[in-house]
């Protein structure tokens, strides 16, 4: 599967067409990726923001389908937990800052959500996909230490127990 994944990369570059990075592009221990994002108010956010406080950054594909809603309810729910870490969280993905005030309000999540509508961020994250010419971003979590520097990748996120699993990884970094 490998091989044919190079193949593929190798052709789309030779047609002009960028490919998203690796997986691999990005590890723990380097530091995460700057950005720029609107939230669901329409207020730019940058990376910057939260410097000095730990950053649960989860990239997710749409809001209000089922897996998203159940991902960012458990993250709801645990809230507590995370302020008490010394913890923000935020979520990005391709919808607009209309839909994720929508999403915000139907579900009464207390934290940020970025509109990231190209997917570059999520691409400089390797959390960018597509099928059949629609973009989205891949479910993954970056846990951000309070100088910029990513400190757990969850690249495959169980769409159970991940909220807990992202606490337990934080209270043990702390």
């Amino acid at each position: 599967m490998s091989d044919f994944l190079s193949g593929l990369r190798r052709s789309l570059t030779m047609l002009g067409l960028s490919t998203p990075p690796t997986p691999e592009s990005l590890n723990v221990g380097m530091p995460a990726p700057g950005f720029t994002l609107t939230d669901e108010d329409k207020v730019p956010h940058h990376l910057s923001d939260y410097s000095g406080q730990w950053l649960v950054l989860y990239f997710y594909p749409k809001d209000n389908t089922p897996g998203c809603v159940r991902e960012a309810c458990a993250f709801r729910d645990d809230i507590g937990l995370f302020h008490e870490r010394g913890a923000r969280v935020v979520g990005i993905s391709i919808d607009d800052a209309d839909n994720h005030r929508k999403f915000i309000d139907k579900h009464n999540l207390p934290f940020t959500l970025l509109s990231d509508p190209e997917g570059r961020v999520a691409e400089r994250y390797g959390a960018h996909s597509g099928m059949f010419g629609i973009a989205y971003a891949k479910r993954q979590t970056f846990l951000i230490d309070p100088e910029g520097v990513i400190r757990h990748i969850w690249r495959t996120v169980p769409l159970h127990g991940h909220a807990q699993d992202v606490i337990a990884v934080l209270e043990s970094l702390r």
